[in-house]
């Protein structure tokens, strides 16, 4: 037989594109098409129902930046339709490559019913099914005018991303308004030859299968009269039945299609927005389980729930009875999706505890997986928090985004840094936006890297982003895949039947051990600088709030504010989203973020003032209140007092230049450059800075991505640096225990106080950075003398070890990296810390000196600042301050006292009191308290949370301040765990074992 492969393959695109595809649709008319822009941000359903519309016509631009329209469509349905389905196509100018990142709309009936969403990929409205002929139509839409602003030449920088400076240019042409006939039989023919048309191209061409198909399909296209593609549709496909028919093999790949539409919290539009997306999206996925009895639809993000129930109640009853039925099914347990990397261990703690207590109060539903699919890697601490939220499973598919190391499992068990284990799924179908194409579902079958042990993967099926979610094509094409030979076999199945049945197929996969770190987005540790410092300060004066509203409340009746913690935590929670905090998001966003950050300090400053005042009343003492898990001072950590200072600090300036700090325990060679020269531990005779090196040292670098601005930094950037040791000056603090630097750079200036206190291991760095570069990158950097292979940074409830060397591709590609608030690096018996108080970017670099004394050089540099112009094209422009310190003589504990003083400054109240007792107090410095509150539950009953913070094992006692009725140990959402072992109790004391990082939450009941 003659090769007419590709003729017949080339046919049949044709003919799908020019013949049946538009005979779906053979008839149309006109609807009359009016329309209301309103003036400002949106408007409730009723005003825009109410509002008196003018008249627009197909063709007519509309729709500035970030604006909202109404439109009324009004018309008739002809009376010689009777009998047949009616749709309204209601394309508002759409580009069906897009969806998601356009306009969308939401159609109302019009007593303000929602219908569906409209989008790139779903345009229509059935009016009828069948129809009468004759009856009126009226629907509105509620359309949001969002500007395309990643376009098809990506990342160019652009003003749309801020209302305030979009301007006021129309975005789109209004393109079809019609009343159409809708043919499901030539509809049904599409998907057939769709799913046999991908299906075909993805077979062996020497495969018998292949050949079977493409004689099927010649036949069908035979059978095509392209005159009259509805009354020849039917007789087409019976050509196709056979081998539609065929099932698949036996040892088929198995899918579990989740319906899904994963959308950014905020991205590429404002919080406010991302409402109205979740709204269109899920009225879309309420009326497909309507239409598709086998249809299952998972939306996660506790928080966009919680928006639908607020803001669009009529949405709202139809996803609840949805969620009844078990279709529409609550997926995550988290707030929101989350950074994994960045937020501190009370916050990622904090995610699962709202997600999950939500779905709980609303649905009686607990959710066992953790669902992250484009989470920008994860923190080692993640697997502990997992487990003690009450879930036992992680969904994600962003790894496969590494750009140079393939990971080896997509099924394995994830071992956290405490030794717990979470089983984990990688979808191989790599994407969280299936579509149900042939090339996606052979790529996962292809992809998937447990074959011969395991057989079974998800697949996160519909458009994301506002896109619609799942789409009637979808649904339909995964039907005819349910059993076909040739692909692999697809149904429909919620998170939870998917990981069940994967468990129990797969109960010893492989274990990989420690963070799950992205090859790719490490810029996201340090875009947006005052985004990252709004959070962290939030996290630890949620930390204060917390501890001394609950000191207070069990000491003196203070009223303990529930309700506006609860608020402020959610506020917080939700700004962790996976491309706020990370700074991946338009400038309005970040605009909206500055501002939520500053009202958020004002509201837990008060609180905080509030509580601390109650504590020592009126009167003319100064105490000092210690909000660190370690004392200082000698004010105990979680208490006030009157701190004892010893020692003094000199400052002496030699007539060769330069300054030199002393207090007694460092001695500080700073020199006419305002470089650190000289970190020298006098007890211990040992100098910190590298010979020939210099600490303080500013490095900039050009930073020009190949591709997502704000989001990666490449490699190749250090191949070019300027270290910037040109100082405007260097003068003595008028403090007597500081030297003052002032550095200018192209449009920039640095101000940098470098100081030591009495009595304190550490120097100190103040750097204030007026930032006007672009497209550059700031590190800071301190070059040790001290020989380390591999360093530690701070995460979630423990420390991660990192190599400092480069042995192999999976150890160079972490050439950027994410720690809290502390890095440390150690020879035996000496180490040193560089703590910070707001930055998350860092590298750590070795290298051995080929003169002097041939030592090994570890540099660790701070990133401080970037400047990407997409998407945002003002990133960072502005007023920067930061706080760094260098501990020498450090050892890991040191590092973590050091870290949480930093981040939590002492504050000064003056009163009658002369002390305030913890209200918690532990006696071991390695167990570290990240949380003291009074029960969520409003019973009255205190709540610590701890864990062990140096990798060891440890025997602590807690004591309770107060007289104490019971002890129960719980999970994160405050519930007794069933299998826990029982505190030792004497009295008010409890004596607990802890493992190396393990994580702890007591509930102590008050008599």
């Amino acid at each position: 037989m003659h090769d007419d492969r590709t003729l017949v393959e080339a046919r049949l695109r044709r003919v799908l594109d020019e013949r049946i595809r538009p005979a779906v649709y053979p008839e149309s008319v006109p609807l009359d098409v009016a329309v209301w822009h309103a003036p400002g941000e949106p408007v409730p359903v009723a005003e825009g129902l109410a509002a008196a519309p003018e008249p627009i016509a197909v063709g007519a631009r509309w729709g500035a930046p970030w604006g909202t329209s109404w439109f009324r469509v009004t018309g008739t349905v002809p009376e010689a339709w009777a009998g047949k389905t009616i749709e309204a196509l209601l394309d508002l100018g759409f580009d069906e490559n897009m969806p998601g990142f356009q306009c969308e709309g939401l159609v109302y009936r019009p007593d303000g019913t929602p219908v569906k969403g409209l989008n790139p990929r779903n345009q229509w409205v059935r009016i009828g099914s069948p129809v009468e002929g004759g009856e009126e139509v009226r629907l509105h839409i509620e359309a949001a005018s969002n500007p395309v602003i990643l376009d098809y030449h990506p990342f160019l920088p652009t003003q749309l991303g801020d209302k305030e400076t979009a301007g006021s240019e129309p975005q789109y042409t209004l393109a079809r308004m019609d009343l159409a006939v809708f043919d499901e039989t030539v509809w049904q023919l599409v998907i057939d030859l769709e799913v046999l048309g991908e299906l075909m191209a993805e077979l062996p061409v020497d495969g018998a299968r292949r050949w079977d198909i493409l004689r099927a399909v010649e036949r069908a296209l035979d059978a095509v009269d392209l005159q009259d593609v509805g009354g020849t549709a039917a007789g087409a496909r019976t050509h196709l039945a056979g081998v539609l028919a065929e099932p698949a093999v036996p040892s088929a790949h198995r899918i579990s299609a989740v319906g899904h539409a994963h959308i950014d919290s905020a991205w590429l539009w404002p919080l406010r927005e991302t409402v109205r997306k979740v709204a269109r999206t899920t009225s879309n996925m309420t009326a497909l389980l309507d239409d598709e009895p086998d249809f299952v639809f998972a939306m996660s993000q506790a928080q966009q729930w919680a928006w639908v129930k607020e803001h669009r109640p009529e949405v709202w009853a139809r996803v609840k009875k949805a969620v009844a039925d078990g279709r529409f099914v609550p997926a995550g347990g988290m707030w929101v999706e989350s950074d994994t990397n960045m937020p501190g261990s009370e916050a990622m703690a904090r995610q699962f505890v709202h997600g999950k207590r939500f779905f709980l109060d609303e649905f009686g539903i607990e959710n066992e997986e953790a669902w992250l699919p484009d989470t920008f890697g994860f923190a080692a601490g993640l697997p502990q928090i997992i487990k003690a939220a009450g879930s036992k499973w992680l969904l994600t598919q962003k790894i496969s985004w590494s750009r140079t190391n393939k990971f080896p499992h997509h099924t394995f068990q994830w071992e956290g840094l405490d030794g717990t284990r979470i089983f984990t799924h990688f979808p191989p179908v790599d994407t969280y936006n299936c579509s149900m194409k042939g090339s996606e579902i052979a790529h996962a079958a292809r992809n998937f890297k447990d074959k011969g042990a395991a057989r079974h993967s998800l697949a996160p099926t519909g458009w994301g982003d506002g896109g619609g979610g799942t789409t009637r094509e979808m649904v339909a094409k995964a039907t005819r895949l349910r059993d076909l030979e040739g692909s692999a076999a697809v149904v429909w199945e919620t998170p939870e039947k998917f990981f069940e049945k994967a468990q129990a197929e797969y109960p010893d996969p492989p274990v990989w051990v420690g963070e799950l770190y992205l090859e790719l987005h490490r810029a996201t540790l340090t875009s947006q600088a005052g985004t990252k410092q709004g959070n962290r300060r939030s996290e630890h004066l949620l930390r204060e709030a917390e501890l001394w509203a609950a000191t207070a409340a069990v000491r003196t009746g203070f009223p303990y504010p529930y309700e506006e913690l609860d608020r402020i935590w959610k506020t917080v929670l939700l700004h962790q989203f996976h491309d706020i905090l990370p700074g991946s998001s338009i400038a309005w966003v970040h605009r909206e973020a500055r501002r939520t950050y500053a009202r958020v300090a004002e509201e837990l400053n008060a609180v905080i003032d509030a509580a601390q005042r109650a504590l020592v009343g009126e009167g003319s003492t100064e105490l000092v209140f210690n909000s660190a898990p370690h004392s200082r001072s000698g004010v105990p950590a979680g208490g006030a007092g009157i701190p004892v200072v010893a020692g003094a600090v000199s400052l002496i300036s030699p007539a060769t230049g330069g300054h030199v700090l002393d207090n007694g325990l460092l001695r500080i060679g700073i020199d006419g450059r305002g470089l650190v020269v000289s970190v020298h531990d006098i007890e211990a005779d040992r100098e910190t800075i590298a010979p020939g090196g210099a600490a303080n040292l500013l490095q900039l670098h050009p930073d020009f991505p190949n591709m997502w601005d704000a989001w990666d930094v490449d490699e190749f950037y250090r191949n070019t640096g300027t270290d910037l040791i040109d100082a405007d000056e260097v003068v003595p603090g008028a403090d007597g225990s500081s030297v003052r630097v002032v550095r200018s750079f192209g449009a920039s200036r640095v101000t940098q106080v470098l100081s030591l206190a009495p009595g304190e291991r550490r120097l100190t760095l103040d750097t204030e950075v007026d930032w006007h570069e672009t497209e550059k990158f700031l590190k800071l950097a301190f070059p040790l003398d001290v020989h380390a292979e591999r360093y530690a940074s701070e995460t979630q409830f423990g420390h991660f070890y990192r190599p400092t060397h480069t042995n192999t591709s999976w150890e160079a590609a972490k050439f950027e990296a994410c720690n809290h608030r502390f890095v440390h690096i150690e020879e035996p018996g000496w180490g040193v810390a560089v703590v910070n108080d707001s930055t998350y970017g860092h590298d750590v670099t070795r290298a051995v000196r080929s003169d002097g004394d041939g030592g090994t050089t570890t540099t660790v540099r701070v990133s401080l600042l970037r400047a990407p112009r997409f998407p945002d094209p003002e990133t960072d422009q502005g007023v920067h301050r930061f706080r760094h310190a260098l501990v020498p003589g450090a050892g890991i504990g040191d590092a973590v006292r050091e870290g949480w003083r930093t981040n939590l400054p002492e504050r000064t109240v003056t009163g009658k009191a002369s002390a305030v007792a913890p209200l918690v107090s532990v006696e071991q410095d390695a167990v570290v308290v990240t949380a003291v509150k009074l029960a969520d539950d409003g019973s009255g009953d205190v709540v610590v949370r701890f864990h062990e913070s140096r990798g060891g094992r440890t025997r602590a006692t807690l004591t309770a301040g107060f007289e104490l009725a019971a002890v129960t140990v719980t999970d994160l959402l405050e519930r007794p765990l069933a299998d826990a072992v029982a505190p030792e109790r004497d009295g008010d004391r409890l004596t607990l074992r802890l493992r190396p990082f393990e994580l702890v939450t007591l509930r102590l009941a008050r008599v």
